[in-house]
């Protein structure tokens, strides 16, 4: 005599339901946190990449056009953070590539003596909207208004300008000091844009000068 064997139906049990949506919200409690600190980080990290790239162009400007060159960093009226522009200037009887003189190019037109005319250099601009804002990374060693690094033709910073900007560093607010690395830039004699830790003692090669 053949017995019938019992199956069970297919889909989940009640109780195996519930057993999931349990693991699946502690899984989701767990990972939320994590990945959206890790995620503040790296935009926090960025915001290092985001200010090196200008020094960076500013000084490799000034070289490839064997002229004058600044990066101009100008607050950003959304996040609080600051803004930056690469300009070059070609001297002439009429200009001398002072703060205040007109030769500078524009993101609009090309330096007055540019060799290359309509055709040459227009300022490059970038805007620091996507950093995260001051309340998350706030800029400590800025001034309020616009900050300024000036460079030869050979790329080294422009000694003539007393005022060039020479660190950067942008701070953790207190809320996020655990969780958001600080970050700072230190601009080289030589124009070259060095990430630093400030926090580290003077006797470690990571630290920033004095």
């Amino acid at each position: 005599m053949f017995h019938q064997l019992s199956r069970r139906p297919g889909g989940f049990t009640l109780i195996e339901l519930l057993v999931t949506l349990t693991i699946f919200g502690i899984m989701l409690a767990i990972g939320l946190p994590n990945a959206s600190n890790w995620l503040l980080t790296n935009r926090a990290r960025s915001a290092g990449e985001f200010y090196a790239e200008g020094f960076a162009m500013a000084r490799r400007e000034a070289v490839s056009h064997n002229t004058f060159s600044r990066i101009s960093l100008t607050p950003n009226g959304n996040n609080g953070q600051f803004d930056w522009q690469v300009d070059i200037c070609f001297v002439s009887l009429a200009t001398a590539c002072g703060p205040n003189d007109d030769g500078w190019s524009t993101t609009d037109t090309p330096s007055g003596n540019d060799p290359q005319g309509l055709n040459g250099f227009r300022s490059v601009f970038r805007n620091a909207d996507p950093l995260p804002p001051v309340d998350v990374l706030q800029p400590s060693s800025l001034p309020v208004g616009t900050s300024q690094v000036y460079y030869t033709a050979l790329g080294w910073v422009d000694t003539n300008f007393p005022d060039n900007l020479t660190r950067l560093r942008l701070d953790p607010a207190a809320r996020y000091a655990n969780e958001v690395p600080v970050v700072a830039l230190s601009i080289t004699l030589a124009g070259m844009p060095s990430k630093c830790n400030p926090t580290l003692p003077a006797s470690d090669n990571r630290a920033c000068p004095p």
